[in-house]
Parts: C-alpha cells; structure tokens; sequence
C-alpha cells in the first residue's frame, strides 16, 4: 500500500471517528427515549451532512419514535432506495411498518428478512411483534422463542413474549377456551413471577370463569406487592360483590378509597373511587353515592366514565328514564363505547323497549366480538321469548274428608316481542271419602298477550269446562281478561276479570257455580326495602251470592341474596249471603298474621344449581263475631335447575286459614312442576 494511500485512509478514519463522537449526544437521546431531543439533534446534522447514512437513520428513528411515523417511514423507503443490499436499512425500514400499524405488509417484509439472516435478533423479535399485532399467537411464540436462542434473556425479547401470552390467552378468554387461556397465564407466571399484568388477567378470567375464589387468590397475591395493593383492593371489592357480600364489598372499597393521595397515579384514582362509588350504590347507600358522583360530575363534566356511574345510580332506584339520557350522551361522546351501548340495552329492556334494547346489544357486539355480558344478555332475551311449557302435577286435601288431584299444562308462545299465544289445559278430579260424592273437570283455553306499549300489557284467554259430576254433566265458558300497567316509578297495577268454576271439591262442582272475578292488584316498590302489595275483588256468583275480598301485605327486605323478607298481612272477607251449610260464606272475615320469607330466586339460579323458597305465617283468624282463632299457614318449594332451559321443583303448602279453600277448612296441597322451555330460542329470532 502506497503512503499517499494510507494516508487517506487514516484521515477518512479520523474524520469518521470524530463525527460518530459529534453524534454520541444523538446516540444517548434515542437510546433514553428523548425523541424530540434526538429528532432535533439529527435533524440539525443532516443540515450539514445531508447524505449521511447514520443521521438519517437516527433521524427516521427519531421521528417514527415520537409520533410521525409516515414520515418516518417514507426517509426509510428512501434509503433503502439508495441502499437496496443494507440489512441494517432493511431492519428500520420493517420497523417502520410497525410504527404505521401495516402489519400485513410487514408479516411479508419480515418473513424476508428472517429467511435472508436466520440469526438476526432484530428480525426476529421484528417478526414476533407483528404477528402478535395480527393476532397470530403461536406463530409469534415460535419466533420469539427463536429470538431468545440468538439473544438468551434479552429483556426486549422477554417483555415481547410476556404480551404474546397475555393476547393468547386473551384471544382464548373471548372464545370461552378458558382452560387453554388459564393455562397460557399460569405459564407466564411461571416465567414472570408475580407479574402484575398476568395476575390481574388470571384474575379477570375467573370473574368471567364465575371461580370467584380463584379470583380472590390471584388479588390477594397482588396485594402482597404494595405498590399494587389498592388495585388489588378494587378487585377484591368487586369479588366480594359478585359473592353478594355487599358490606364487606364496601369494607374493602373504603379501605382503598382511604388509601388515595396526592401522589397516588391518576388512573389508579379513577378507578379506586369508581368502585368506592359503585359499592355505595350496591348498599343503596344512594344518598353517599350522590355526593361522590356530583363532585366527580363537576370535576370532569361529560366524562363518559362518570356519566357511566350516574346512569348506573338511576337504575338502582329505578329511575330509568334518566339513566338513557346518561346512556345517550356517552353514546354521543363515543358511539362504540362498551358501558353506553350494553347499559342503554338494559335500560331499554327495563323500560319495555325490548327491540331496541335488541338492537343495543347487538351494536355492542359490533365493537367487541363475542363479548360475554352482551352474549349473555342476548341470550336471556332470546330464551324469555321462547316457547314455554310449564306442568304441575297435585294432590290436595283437607280435613273435611276432600281428596283430589290435578294436572295442569300451561304454554306461552312468543311470536314476537309483543305479541304471544296462550293455551292451558287443566284435569281436575276430586271426591269426598264420608259422602262418596265425585267429579271431574277438563278446562281448556286459548288465548293471546300484547303489548300495546311499553308500559301496557294485555292477556286474554278464552274457553270451555267440562264437568261431570254426582247430579249432572255441564259445560260452562272461562274468561280471564286482563291489563297489566307500569304507568310509574316502581309501582304495577293488573285490573281484570275472570270467569271461573269453583271446583274445590265434588259438591261444589255438582253445584255448577259460577263465579265471575273483577280484581285490581296494586304493587309498590321503593329504593329503601318496604313493599306494599294491595288486592280488591268483588266476585258475582251465580246463585245469586256476592262476595268481597280486600287483601294487603306491607313487606320489607331485609336480605337481598337470598332474599328474605318479613311482612305483615291482613285480609278481609264479606259475602252478601251467609250459606255455611254450602260454601265458606261469612258476613265479615278478618285475618292478620306475619310472616318470614325466604326465597333463592330460580330465575336467578344458574344451570346445575338448586333453587328454593319457604314461608312461615301465624297469626289469627275472627269469623264473624266468633272468638279468635289461630291461623298458620307454612309453604315451601325445592327444586334444580337442569339448564337455562329446563327445572323441576317440589311444592307443598299447609293453612288453616279459613280463605285458603271455598270451606273454610284446614287444607293441604303438594305437587311436582317441571317448566320447559322446548324450543331453543324464540321462533322469531333467527
């Protein structure tokens, strides 16, 4: 080599060697994550140097980096123009299809970066993250597993294979392959320890797995970690609801809310006093829960979050009329908003709006494919407007020698949201062991229901008895027509009429009575646990008798899960003819007695899981202007629920109250009841 020669190239090192330190601040503001720094650093080299490859590709990194990622991209493009065969180009040039979301086109550019160097970490770990973007889980591990042989440990690497199980398991949650996406999290805290995001997936699958207890341990395990306790807090709140155990679930979120500061992470605030408000409302403690929505509205007005909490207050107290103005503006604010498009659904469906309410919910799963709550609401409506078959089977008898059995068959045939038919079929045979009297009654009717408008509702049935008994046989026409009506705020009113037969045992039936029913029912509900129910009927009879009948139950609820109440009743009896030797016929009847309820709801009770309810009455009983007497009455049901769409239940009642039969006797009924819903949804749902 020539002297001229080495001299040039020791030279062009030296000038080489002092622009790579003039770059080194450059260097340092990228490798720190200050892009704007590094961006105008670069950008004032390329002034001088303007083709240089280094500043440009420090300055696209820069760019992408923070935030101008289609430029970012177009500098690459131009470089790999001017440097078709540089792998380090072609690495930046593929990252900057990650930066512009182009995940398709960079599956193909990467896949030809791997297969050009099969060692390249970058390439590697390049084509992980992308199909982790696309979703492509598997894939994605094999890749990053390989990135991990090049670069054992690398923390790029390991971050990237945490998110990979974090979207697999996820992608797995949402298709309800809830083992796989269990045992995806348990490996990652296998690799990860105790890791945060995996704890608190694991955690929110088992609030959707319904392992309530499993979730409780993954939050506990959080809450070991102090940095994380009040996160861990709100979970555990939020489980304790979900148990029903609704003051411990305001326990613990007090705790929480308590724990706030001033330095405390504003996300972690928002979302502390978000459920310190919720457990309010789940208490009822509503006037509270007030209070902490109004200062939040005030603080941050039109918050889609906030307004989310106040339509959730309203439902509480059935306001739901204001609750959908709530659910409109957040609408309005975000249109795929999850909490606007699901909590308008239920609103909808409170209010009678049940097409709307379907059409709200499908919306939600627009924006969130196969999202449980929004599937499981569907479904309900789906399976409340199938076709119902319900059967019981009973056996009733009193001390006044009257035996009997009876099979009635009710069914409901939705044919769309608002209208539906109606048919019963009910066998009744009855007889008396001391007078050897007998009869038998086949009633069979058809009718519809409809909806008028969302807080109307008619029914009406039609048909024929059919009586054989110990003089003659008979035919009589039933009618039972009636208006159900929810014109406001928690209260419901039936007011109708009903042609029947009394056929409570065999004189009776011989005696062709007809009886004709107009009654009025009145129910009040209020925010704060009391209840009033209240029924007038006055009966005209075809012998020429009246009678009327007020009866009122005021309650209160003392428990919600399961649901016990206690209550006190009264009822009043007066008929116009007094025939003690035919039927139960006083001039004036007066009952008042209390009474315990408990109830686990079988419309609540989940498939493969047992429902129940039992009451305990006492009190007395003044049959005109006789001395007191005591009454009781004790009734119970017991049964499983096989699936969504099938339950079959015991019942007994036992009463001495002299109403309870046409008599006056004591009166004992059990059967069996076995409800079906024998077509998978409703026929109009498609």
């Amino acid at each position: 080599m020539s002297y001229k020669k080495l001299l040039f190239l020791l030279a062009l090192f030296v000038v080489q060697f002092i622009f790579a330190q003039d770059m080194k601040e450059g260097f340092t503001y990228l490798e720190t994550g200050k892009y704007a720094q590094a961006e105008t650093f670069f950008n004032s080299i390329l002034k001088e140097y303007p083709d240089n490859k280094t500043a440009r590709l420090c300055y696209g990194r820069a760019i992408g980096l923070n935030g101008k990622a289609p430029e970012a991209n177009e500098l690459f493009t131009n470089l790999l123009a001017d440097y078709p065969n540089d792998f380090e180009v072609k690495l930046n040039y593929g990252e900057s299809l990650l930066w512009n979301n182009n995940f398709t086109d960079a599956k193909v550019y990467y896949n030809s970066l791997v297969t050009e160097d099969p060692k390249s970490f970058a390439a590697l770990l390049g084509f992980a993250n992308t199909l982790s973007n696309l979703k492509e889980y598997e894939d994605a591990l094999v890749m990053v597993n390989k990135a991990l042989d090049v670069s054992p440990g690398n923390p790029n690497a390991m971050v990237s294979k945490k998110y990979i199980y974090l979207g697999y398991a996820y992608q797995n949650q949402q298709a309800q392959n809830y083992d796989k996406a269990e045992a995806l999290l348990t490996k990652n805290l296998e690799l990860y320890g105790d890791d945060k995001d995996t704890l608190l997936n694991l955690a929110n699958l088992y609030l959707i797995w319904n392992k309530l207890d499993s979730a409780k341990t993954m939050y506990n395990r959080l809450a070991e970690q102090p940095e994380h306790k009040i996160i861990a807090l709100n979970g555990l709140a939020l489980v304790e609801h979900l148990n029903g155990k609704e003051k411990k679930a305001l326990s613990i979120s007090t705790e929480a809310f308590n724990s706030l500061n001033e330095n405390t992470d504003k996300n972690i605030t928002k979302q502390t006093t978000e459920r310190y408000a919720q457990a309010l409302i789940w208490n009822k403690k509503f006037k509270g829960a007030k209070n902490v929505i109004d200062t939040l509205i005030t603080d941050n007005p039109n918050k889609n979050w906030v307004l989310a909490l106040r339509a959730t207050l309203n439902i509480y107290k059935s306001n739901f009329k204001k609750s959908l103005t709530d659910y409109n503006q957040i609408l309005v604010n975000d249109s795929t908003s999850f909490d606007g498009n699901l909590g308008k659904a239920n609103v909808l469906k409170a209010l009678g709006y049940t097409d709307e309410a379907y059409t709200s919910a499908e919306n939600t799963l627009k924006f969130y494919d196969q999202q449980k709550d929004a599937t499981n609401f569907i479904n309900q409506l789906n399976n409340s407007f199938a076709p119902t078959l319900e059967s019981k089977a009973s056996h009733t008898f009193d001390n006044g020698d009257n035996k009997a059995f009876a099979f009635n068959n009710n069914v409901i045939f939705p044919l769309s949201t608002k209208f539906a038919l109606l048919g019963n079929y009910n066998y009744r045979t009855t007889n008396n062991t001391i007078t050897n009297n007998s009869a038998t009654s086949n009633n069979l009717s058809l009718g519809l229901s409809y909806k008028f408008i969302p807080s109307i509702t008619f029914k009406g049935t039609a048909g024929m008895t059919s009586a054989k008994a110990e003089t003659e046989d008979y035919t009589q026409l039933l009618t039972d027509l009636s208006f159900n009506i929810k014109s406001f705020k928690l209260q419901t009113l039936d007011i109708g009429y009903k042609r029947q037969i009394e056929s409570f045992n065999a004189d009776l039936l011989d005696r062709e009575l007809v009886q004709n029913n107009y009654y009025a029912n009145y129910n009040l509900g209020t925010n704060f646990n009391l209840g009033w129910f209240t029924q007038l009927m006055h009966t005209s009879q075809n012998d020429g008798n009246n009678r009327n009948l007020l009866f009122t139950s005021l309650y209160y609820n003392l428990l919600p899960k399961p649901s016990v109440k206690v209550g006190f009743n009264y009822q009043y009896i007066t008929f116009k003819d007094q025939l003690p030797t035919v039927y139960f016929s006083p001039e004036k009847f007066n009952a008042y007695e209390v009474f315990v309820n408990l109830i686990k709801d079988e419309a609540t009770a989940k498939p493969k899981e047992w429902f129940y309810n039992a009451t305990a009455a006492f009190g007395y009983q003044y049959i005109e202007d006789d001395p007191k007497i005591t009454a009781y009455r004790i009734q119970g049901a017991f049964g499983y629920k096989f699936s969504e769409r099938s339950l079959l239940n015991v019942y007994g009642t036992r009463s001495n109250i002299a109403s309870a039969t046409a008599s006056g006797f004591t009166f004992t009924e059990i059967g069996l009841r076995f409800k079906w819903q024998f077509m998978k949804k409703a026929v109009f749902k498609k």
